[in-house]
């Protein structure tokens, strides 16, 4: 996905409404810079609006497989992004919610060279792998087989 703005927004509100309907897991791929902040509170207002999608279909117990890419930031990691059964990460991905400058001022010093990587993340539990690209495809296979989900092509 790209940035978060009114349209994908609703696209993945929609798309969590129906895997809750119909029983199936998500798995979702994220690469953003964040809320389309042109569109206003009308984007912001997306955040809220796929993280209830999400927790609805968490509410019903279904499985929900999040993949950040480089880089995921900004509003898509402060809401939906995060809220996976299951977060994977692509290598040295960025993965934060405000960028580094922000923060350093916020703080007043300088955060670690690996400071919003997959590695610094997965080394202080908010991962739960990184995974290259080359073995996304048998290591989801693999997490759906371990949750029971079965054949989705039948």
């Amino acid at each position: 996905m790209a940035s978060l703005g009114t349209a994908t927004g609703e696209i993945l509100a929609r798309l969590f409404e129906m895997a809750t309907k119909k029983n199936l897991p998500v798995i979702v791929f994220t690469a953003s810079g964040g809320a389309r902040m042109q569109e206003g509170i009308h984007s912001l207002m997306q955040m809220a609006k796929v993280s209830e999608a999400v927790a609805e279909h968490s509410k019903a117990g279904l499985l929900y497989i999040s993949v950040l890419g480089d880089p995921t930031t900004g509003g898509v990691t402060a809401s939906f992004a995060m809220q996976g059964d299951i977060l994977l990460s692509e290598p040295h991905a960025l993965i934060g919610f405000a960028g580094r400058r922000v923060i350093e001022k916020t703080i007043q010093q300088r955060p670690p060279k690996d400071f919003q990587r997959s590695e610094t993340l997965l080394k202080n539990g908010f991962l739960d792998d990184i995974v290259k690209r080359s073995e996304l495809k048998p290591t989801l296979s693999k997490l759906l087989k371990w949750h029971e989900v079965g054949d989705l092509n039948g």
